[in-house]
C-alpha cells in the first residue's frame, strides 16, 4: 500500500529532527493520544513531540500500513532514547494534515 503524505512526512520529519515540519503535519485542533495520555492541538502536541518524539532523538520506520474504516494503522519500529520497539499507530487524516494519532 502507498504510504499517505501526512504519514510519510510525518515518519520523514521525526527522523530528520525537523520540528517545525512535524508539527506541520497536524492540523490545527489535532488530537493525539499516546498510551492515553491525552494532547489537544499542535501546542500540546509539540510539548509531547520534546518529551517523547524528536526531543528523545527517535527514529522511525513503518514495518507495516493498512486502511481501514477512514484510519490508517500503522506498525511502527521506533528506535531512539526514549522508547524502543515496535508499536502501533492509528491515524485519521484530514486532507494532507493528520487529525489525530492514537499510540497503543
Amino acid at each position: 500500500m502507498t504510504i499517505p503524505e501526512p504519514i510519510r512526512r510525518f515518519v520523514e520529519a521525526t527522523n530528520a529532527g525537523d520540528t517545525d515540519a512535524f508539527l506541520d503535519t497536524f492540523a490545527d485542533d489535532a488530537f493525539l493520544s499516546d498510551w492515553g495520555r491525552d494532547f489537544h492541538g499542535r501546542g500540546q502536541i509539540a510539548r509531547w513531540n520534546q518529551s517523547d518524539n524528536i526531543g528523545v532523538k527517535s527514529n522511525l520506520r513503518i514495518v507495516r500500513i493498512a486502511a481501514a474504516e477512514g484510519t490508517y494503522r500503522v506498525r511502527i519500529a521506533v528506535k531512539g532514547k526514549g522508547f524502543n520497539g515496535e508499536g502501533d499507530m492509528t491515524f485519521m487524516l484530514d486532507g494532507d494534515r493528520i487529525a489525530s494519532l492514537v499510540i497503543a
